[in-house]
């Protein structure tokens, strides 16, 4: 009976067959993550790097493979950046044990870089780098429309509060401006009045900043609306020493937009083109390039400058409310800009360099 039974049961052999791990196949998955890899052992010695790692750090794998930290930090192809983020990582894994980094590069790129040791790594090393670029994107958006809500209840309890009184004290200054003009102090008047149309003005910009009007969609061709807006700023960009040079896809291409609002934020975005490369000089010749390009079910309309540009501190905090680089603005347009393309279906981006200029790149869907 039980020399049936064993013959029925399979033994341990048959269920489980010896398995010979292939260490080739895993390093093979590791060279080609999208996550940078990189191993030192107990001596401080690199002794692997996968191919996403050699990329991020622009060196060929040979050059770096053997290296100790400090030989690599004297490699002279390696950048003056990169040894920097490097060092910063190295001091605050050793000093404050910290196991999580994140950094920016000089591309602009996010990363988030992991360091695995302690027992488990037998004195090892492990640093792993993946770009989060996108998640920052996303996180940087709902951070940017919370932003906008809050504005709005403010913008909500305040505004009218404060048009009530301006209305009249302009409707008081008007019915004295006869007796100021008697004595010779009309001046006074019209420089209270004109302050008071641009407190105004600004709380106009604040209510729409923070809920601008449903839109109230037209079909019509983007060569159109962009020919309008150079022949509106053409004058004032030839002022200013600017060029405005305007390129359109020959194929019409069709929008359905509030041709008011969408023509605000491409005069928005003229004007600070214009107001960039001011700042630079006198004698500098200025070119405001307007292009035109589709992408998938999108046209993408792209106003270039080449202006002063911007540093990344003011690019990450450019579409914020409030937030301004000018003496005289609210700091509302762009915002304000931001939601209006939203509210289309579309998106608003932003490339810049320092002293080379800046691109605003706006995308809306097309129509048949």
């Amino acid at each position: 009976m039980i020399r049936e039974f064993q013959d029925i049961v399979p033994q341990p052999t048959d269920v489980l067959p010896q398995v010979h791990l292939d260490y080739n196949k895993y390093e093979n998955v590791l060279e080609h993550m999208d996550s940078g890899i990189m191993l030192f052992d107990n001596h401080g010695v690199l002794t692997f790097i996968n191919v996403q790692m050699a990329k991020l750090l622009e060196l060929p794998r040979g050059l770096l493979s053997g290296c100790t930290l400090l030989q690599m930090l004297h490699l002279p192809q390696m950048s003056r950046f990169k040894k920097k983020k490097i060092l910063r990582i190295y001091r605050e894994t050793i000093f404050h044990r910290k196991r999580y980094h994140e950094l920016t590069d000089e591309y602009g790129r996010h990363w988030l870089v992991t360091v695995t040791y302690g027992d488990q790594m037998d004195g090892d090393f492990l640093f792993s780098v993946k770009d989060v670029s996108d998640y920052k994107q996303i996180e940087q958006t709902a951070y940017q429309n919370d932003k906008l809500a809050m504005l709005g209840r403010i913008s909500a309890s305040i505004a009218h509060e404060i048009r009530n009184p301006l209305t009249a004290i302009r409707g008081f200054i008007q019915l004295l401006r006869p007796h100021l003009l008697q004595l010779g102090k009309d001046e006074y008047a019209r420089i209270i009045l004109t302050e008071i149309d641009r407190a105004n003005d600004i709380i106009y910009e604040f209510l729409n900043s923070s809920k601008p009007s449903a839109p109230q969609k037209t079909v019509m061709t983007v060569e159109s609306l962009l020919k309008e807006v150079v022949l509106l700023t053409e004058s004032e960009g030839l002022m200013k020493g600017c060029e405005i040079l305007l390129e359109v896809d020959d194929t019409p291409l069709n929008v359905s937009i509030d041709v008011k609002q969408i023509k605000q934020v491409i005069l928005n975005m003229v004007k600070n083109a214009m107001d960039a490369i001011e700042e630079v000089g006198e004698e500098y010749t200025g070119l405001i390039r307007i292009t035109t390009a589709t992408e998938n079910n999108f046209v993408q309309i792209t106003i270039s400058d080449n202006g002063r540009g911007m540093d990344h501190n003011t690019l990450v905090r450019l579409f914020d409310p409030f937030f301004t680089t000018k003496e005289s603005g609210t700091g509302l347009g762009l915002s304000v800009s931001y939601r209006i393309i939203k509210n289309h279906g579309g998106t608003i981006s932003v490339d810049s360099q320092k002293g080379e200029g800046t691109s605003f790149m706006i995308k809306l869907p097309l129509v048949n």
